[in-house]
Parts: C-alpha cells; structure tokens; sequence
C-alpha cells in the first residue's frame, strides 16, 4: 500500500445536546474546568445561563482533546484554546486544498 496515506477522522454526532452536567460527567471532571474553558474561548455553549448551557458533539471533542493537551502537554487553558483554533484552521486549509485539487483534475 505504497503511496496510500489513511486519514484520521471521527464521525461527530451533532444531533444531540449535553447539560452542563452530562458534559461534566462525559469528560469526568468539575464543573469548573467547563466553566474555564469557557471563559478561555475552548468551547461555545448554546444557552445565556451557565443552567441554560447546552453543548453539542463538537463541543464534547474539543473539551475531551483540551484535556488531553493539558495532561499530555501540559498546556494551560489560553494554550489549549490557540491550538485547537489553529488545528480548526489547519482542518479548513486542507479541505480548501483538497477541493482545489479535485477541481483541477
């Protein structure tokens, strides 16, 4: 299988919608790590009130990977947001790409 590169993905289901609770009880950590994360710009809510926040698969990745590069990295929460931004920006880039090739063919 020279040549051929596999691709990482995981199919996100953004059809449903976690509490602020079921989020905490997902990632198995306090509320306040959500709460900072946040405050930090790594995920977005749906909802004004921290009782009216709801959060969907993406938002459930993005806590899950900001965990792994704090723990892994040892990344602060300001650190965490960056890298996630620039990796969504990265993912963006390469479709843009991937496009322009298959409309070059």
């Amino acid at each position: 299988m020279r040549g051929e590169h596999s691709i990482p993905a995981e199919i996100i289901d953004d059809s449903f919608e976690l509490s602020l609770l079921e989020l905490c009880r997902c990632c198995a950590v306090r509320a306040e790590v959500v709460i900072g994360m946040v405050d930090e710009g790594v995920i977005e809510p749906r909802g004004r009130s921290e009782a009216d926040w709801r959060f969907d698969g993406l938002m459930l990745r993005r806590v899950e990977i900001a965990l792994k590069l704090q723990r892994d990295l040892r990344i602060n929460l300001a650190g965490a947001a960056l890298a996630l931004d620039l990796m969504d920006e990265l993912a963006r880039l390469r479709e843009k790409l991937h496009r322009l090739g298959d409309d070059a063919c």
